[in-house]
């Protein structure tokens, strides 16, 4: 029988493949090295992009505007505006034509259109506070107009940059943190446009879907993992389950369309019907995360529990679940956050209307952030671009605390075996 011969490395062809292994090496460290700075390219772009043009929608300008009540069209007595109807009141009050004859005494007759709704809002707010400023003259600063604003940030019309230098002479016009923009919801004026309504429907929305799915997800894995018979059924669910984490959104959507609107006549951008859909798609996430949480527990740990007389039932619920909660609340929480940022399902069961005031619970017509910032989009306004790029800055940053949460707990409760 021959035998190889004994491999010589002192040759010139042994040599030459060593330098064409470490060749590779160094060109696959290269390659590596340049698909991260890609990354990080894109990523850095992406973040100055959304910076460049979002964080000038969490300040906006305004204009400090005398205001003499006592020659005033408004016909409102400060004796009838300490009640509970006072807001009421003043909104039936013309504070838009107050505000446009003011405007126009201070600034010229170009001034007419320089403040929008947001000044009207704030002068209702001003008045309800202190009714007795309908007695006298006083000086408000006020929001300006979207077109306003985009000429005193960036670059707007001829009209608006001369009203902008105008104020400025003056001293009447300032830059502030636009609080509004996260107290308000959804309106046709950029100016008093905000992302509240729309935060608290996702609020109410994701509530919804975590009291669905998690209980229910949970209880799947852990029966799928340790109770279930292994046979042809269970080996069907389980494929089905991989099957549905991987389903485009929009099918979701189209089945909460048809089952919960449909069949169950739930109310109609409400979001419990969201919360429903949601949950939906985030369920078969939770099951499998949930699993692999579970098949990490040592088996030493169930027979230890079996061995001191402990059931079946026990050593789940009592040993193997606590140590596997860890890793599945860390999946369920990445699977949260995928759906806060889903848009398409909602949009099916009719959660893109125009919604003018937060929701006040489960049932009452909402939206929600990804959709809001969608709907944004598609406004030719100006003054929306930077509402849209600040509205993804708050999604984003949303998005980032529950995955912050996901891995503080996953670090808190992890278990090193």
């Amino acid at each position: 029988m021959s035998t190889a011969a004994p491999t010589r490395w002192t040759e010139a062809a042994m040599h030459k493949r060593v330098r064409r292994r470490y060749a590779s090496e160094r060109l696959f460290r290269l390659v590596g090295l340049a698909a991260v700075s890609i990354s990080v390219l894109f990523l850095a772009f992406l973040l100055y992009t959304m910076a460049a043009k979002g964080l000038g929608g969490f300040v906006h300008y305004e204009a400090a505007l005398p205001i003499d009540f006592t020659k005033s069209d408004l016909f409102l007595d400060p004796a009838t505006l300490r009640g509970p109807d006072a807001q009421q009141n003043v909104a039936a009050a013309d504070l838009e034509g107050a505000i446009s004859k003011a405007a126009v005494t201070a600034y010229g007759p170009a001034a007419a259109e320089m403040f929008g709704d947001g000044a009207v809002s704030t002068l209702t707010k001003a008045i309800v506070g202190n009714p007795d400023m309908l007695n006298g003259r006083t000086t408000l600063w006020l929001p300006v107009g979207s077109k306003i604003d985009i000429a005193a940030k960036d670059e707007g019309d001829d009209k608006a940059e001369l009203l902008v230098n105008a104020a400025r002479s003056k001293h009447a016009l300032r830059r502030t943190f636009n609080l509004p923009f996260l107290t308000s919801s959804d309106s046709t004026d950029p100016s008093s446009a905000g992302v509240w309504g729309a935060l608290k429907g996702s609020f109410l929305t994701i509530i919804v879907t975590m009291l669905l799915a998690f209980p229910v997800g949970v209880l799947a894995a852990v029966y799928l993992e340790e109770f279930a018979p292994r046979n042809r059924w269970t080996d069907a669910i389980e494929v089905s389950i991989n099957n549905l984490a991987a389903v485009p959104s929009i099918i979701f959507g189209l089945l909460g369309l048809a089952v919960f609107l449909n069949i169950m006549n739930l109310p109609r951008s409400a979001p419990l019907v969201g919360g429903l859909t949601l949950a939906l798609m985030t369920m078969p996430v939770i099951v499998i995360a949930g699993r692999n949480a579970i098949k990490t527990v040592p088996p030493s740990i169930r027979d230890a529990a079996l061995g001191v007389g402990a059931s079946k039932m026990q050593v789940t619920f009592h040993h193997v679940l606590p140590l596997a909660l860890p890793g599945i609340m860390t999946g369920t929480i990445i699977g949260l956050a995928r759906a806060l940022g889903e848009t398409a399902p909602l949009l099916m069961i009719g959660m893109r209307a125009f919604i003018a005031a937060p929701p006040g619970g489960f049932t009452q017509p909402a939206t929600v952030l990804p959709v809001q910032i969608f709907l944004w989009s598609d406004e030719v306004d100006r003054g929306f671009v930077e509402k849209t790029s600040a509205a993804i800055i708050v999604l984003l940053l949303f998005m980032l605390l529950m995955n912050g949460l996901a891995i503080y707990l996953r670090n808190r409760f992890e278990r090193r075996w």
